[in-house]
C-alpha cells in the first residue's frame, strides 16, 4: 500500500488509458467522441511546449503553430510521398511513422534554433514579432511548394496516429516537461524568468539556457504536428495561421502559465468545452468567450494558478517557489561551505 500510495501515476496512467479503450470497444466512445480526445491530446501537447517558452523561461513567443506546421508537413512528407507506407505491413508502418515523428520534431528544432540564435539575445518584444513573422513565412512558402499540396493543401494522408500514440506522447510530454523544470536548466530558465540581470550576474549563461528551452519546445510542437497530421489526414496552410497559436496561449493563461497541470487543463477543457456546447448553436461562442472572459476577471493566475498534480509536483518544490530564489540560497550555501572550509584550513 506504501508502494501505491508513492507510485500512485504508476497504476493511474495505464487505467486511464485502458478504462478509455473500453469506453471505445463497447461504442461509449464513437469516432467522432475519440478525435475530439485525440484533438485534445495534441493540444496538451503543444500547450505544454509553449509553457517551457512563455510559463518557464518568461518569453514570449506567440508564432508556434509555425513550428506545428513544420513538424506536420515534414512528417506527412515522410509518410505519404517519401514513403508510401499505407501498403506496407503494420510493423514497418509503425515503425516509419515513429520515425517520421521524430524527423519532424527534429526539423522544427532546428528552425527553432535558427530563430532562437539571433533573437534570444535581445529583450522585449522581439521574440514575439520573429515567432509570428517565422508563422506566416512557413504558411507562405507551403503555400508555393507544390509537392505538398501548395495551396491546395495535403491530402490523402494515411491516418497512423490513434489513442494509444497520442496518449503515450501526452504523457511523455508531461514528464518531459516535469523532468526539464526540475533539472538546474530548469531552474535557471526559472533564474531568467524572475530577474534576467540579477541570473546573469550570478553566472547563468542567459542566452544559452532560452536557446535550450525555445528549441526543447520546438521539438515537442513538431511532434504534437506529426499527430495533427496522421489524426486529421489532411492539412492546409490556413491551418496554421496566428489564430492557431492565440488559441494555444489561450489554452496556456486560461489552465495558468507556469504550471504543467494548468497547460494540461487549459488543453484539455478548452478543446473539449466547444464541442460540449455545440447544441448551443451559435450561441456556444458566445458562451465560449464569455467563460474565459470570467475567468481572466475572476481567476487572473488561471484554472490550476501554481499547483500541480500529485503525480506532477516537483522534488524541489512548486514552479513558483523555485527560480532566482532557488539559485541565490544554492550560491549563499556554497559560500559558507567555503568559508568554512577556510575557517578548518
Amino acid at each position: 500500500m506504501k508502494w501505491l500510495k508513492n507510485n500512485s501515476e504508476k497504476v493511474a496512467i495505464p487505467l486511464v488509458f485502458v478504462a478509455l479503450w473500453l469506453l471505445k470497444y463497447f461504442g461509449v466512445i464513437n469516432n467522432y467522441l475519440l478525435q475530439i480526445l485525440m484533438l485534445a491530446g495534441v493540444n496538451i501537447i503543444m500547450t505544454e511546449s509553449l509553457n517551457l517558452v512563455n510559463g518557464v523561461t518568461g518569453q514570449n513567443s506567440i508564432g508556434h503553430a509555425g513550428f506545428m506546421a513544420v513538424g506536420a508537413y515534414i512528417s506527412a512528407l515522410f509518410t505519404d510521398i517519401i514513403f508510401n507506407v499505407s501498403d506496407m505491413p503494420l510493423i514497418p508502418q509503425t515503425a516509419l511513422f515513429l520515425l517520421a515523428t521524430i524527423i519532424g520534431g527534429i526539423i522544427a528544432a532546428v528552425f527553432g534554433y535558427l530563430i532562437g540564435m539571433p533573437t534570444l539575445r535581445l529583450r522585449g518584444d522581439y521574440l514575439a514579432i520573429v515567432t509570428l513573422g517565422f508563422g506566416e513565412v512557413i504558411r507562405a512558402i507551403i503555400r508555393i511548394t507544390p509537392f505538398v499540396g501548395a495551396a491546395r493543401g495535403m491530402m490523402g494522408i494515411p491516418k497512423l496516429a490513434n489513442l494509444f500514440w497520442i496518449y503515450l506522447f501526452v504523457i511523455l510530454a508531461l514528464y518531459v516537461c516535469r523532468n526539464f523544470i526540475d533539472s538546474s536548466y530548469g531552474r535557471a530558465c526559472m533564474a531568467i524568468r524572475d530577474n534576467e540581470i540579477a541570473a546573469n550576474t550570478l553566472g547563468i549563461n542567459v542566452s544559452r539556457y532560452k536557446i535550450i528551452a525555445f528549441v526543447t519546445s520546438a521539438f515537442m510542437a513538431g511532434v504534437a504536428g506529426s499527430m495533427f497530421a496522421h489524426t486529421m489526414r489532411y492539412l492546409h496552410p490556413d491551418i496554421f495561421s496566428y489564430i492557431k497559436s492565440t488559441d494555444f496561449l489561450v489554452y496556456l493563461y486560461a489552465g495558468g502559465v507556469g504550471s504543467i497541470s494548468g497547460a494540461f487543463l487549459g488543453g484539455f477543457v478548452l478543446t473539449i468545452l466547444p464541442e460540449i456546447l455545440r447544441f448551443m448553436q451559435e450561441w456556444r461562442l458566445v458562451i465560449y468567450g464569455a467563460l474565459l472572459l470570467i475567468i481572466i476577471l475572476f481567476r487572473p493566475q488561471g484554472l490550476f494558478g501554481g499547483k500541480e498534480f500529485s503525480w506532477l509536483k516537483l522534488k524541489t518544490g512548486g514552479i513558483h517557489q523555485m527560480g532566482l530564489k532557488d539559485l541565490l540560497g544554492r550560491k549563499k550555501m556554497i559560500k559558507k561551505e567555503a568559508s568554512a572550509e577556510e575557517t578548518s584550513q
